[in-house]
């Protein structure tokens, strides 16, 4: 029997739906169940420290959206699951290349880093901790 990652996504929701309707029945009997005791150990089970889920911390971090108010989307299930299926056993990257390829820089260091290497192609390099578009001898300019 072959299943497509849709239905085994929807496989997935369903199961934590039905988890959810036992996690409902407690709290309704012991409130305050879910806050104080299920969603901290969720949160371990999930693995929730590392950014990218493993395919066995999936099912926890479904159940983990069912715990929010916002609606379940099967689309990003089946987004983890493609990307997990198409990971070698172990997570680690197919490509060699692409793993050690540096990670993107984020927006403010990539601006910064743009600003001093104008900078240093203009001859004028700013000194250590001052900022990109300061002048390199820290006295401000007539007109600045």
């Amino acid at each position: 029997m072959n299943i497509s990652i849709e239905h085994l996504a929807e496989l997935l929701s369903g199961i934590a739906r039905s988890q959810q309707a036992i996690i409902d029945a407690v709290e309704r009997t012991n409130g305050g169940w879910r806050n104080n005791h299920l969603t901290p150990l969720l949160n371990v089970a999930a693995n929730m420290r590392q950014p990218e889920p493993r395919l066995i911390d999936l099912p926890a971090r479904i159940l983990l959206r069912y715990q929010g108010r916002a609606a379940i989307d099967t689309a990003a299930i089946v987004a983890d699951l493609e990307r997990l299926f198409a990971l070698p056993p172990g997570g680690a990257a197919a490509d060699p290349a692409a793993a050690m390829a540096p990670a993107p820089l984020a927006p403010a260091i990539a601006r910064v880093a743009a600003r001093r290497a104008q900078a240093a192609a203009a001859g004028a390099a700013p000194a250590e901790g001052a900022p990109a578009d300061a002048p390199a001898s820290g006295v401000p300019q007539p007109g600045t």
